[in-house]
């Protein structure tokens, strides 16, 4: 599955926070400023009912925040990049650098489910990740994401 289809330039950032609010409240911005949602405050909060679940923090410093929205008509991926790592209560207990926040319609469930699998799979190799830390602009990780 090509994955540049579900972001774009302008959903991809480099930063340098610790906290992960912080982080969460940052991409979401950048998701409504490329117009994928209406309301902020509104799908920061589905983020953080998920994350009260347990922890998107799935190891090897990745973290994949989700929420699914009835008033989403198509998916999302917003790439944050976190150069000192964030603590997310990862199931490793280390820090996350990759953050893959994802959002779309509640009603799609196998597009869902096939876009973490491609994630999944993308993030289990080592050298794919490792490169995906060490790019500095958008247009380098779209070319990874391909």
């Amino acid at each position: 599955m090509d994955l540049t289809h579900y972001t774009s330039d302008q959903l991809i950032s480099f930063f340098d926070t610790k906290d992960q609010k912080q982080a969460l409240r940052h991409l979401i911005s950048m998701v409504k400023g490329a117009g994928k949602i209406k309301n902020e405050a509104d799908f920061l909060e589905k983020v953080e009912a998920r994350e009260a679940i347990t922890s998107t923090g799935i190891g090897m410093g990745v973290a994949l925040p989700h929420a699914k929205d009835k008033e989403l008509e198509n998916f999302f991926i917003c790439i944050g990049v976190s150069e000192h790592g964030i603590e997310w209560h990862s199931i490793d207990g280390n820090p996350v650098k990759l953050i893959f926040l994802i959002g779309g319609p509640d009603y799609k469930q196998n597009e869902y489910l096939n876009i973490l699998s491609s994630l999944t799979t993308m993030i289990k190799d080592e050298e794919k990740r490792k490169k995906m830390l060490t790019v500095n602009s958008p247009v380098s990780m779209m070319k990874l994401l391909n």
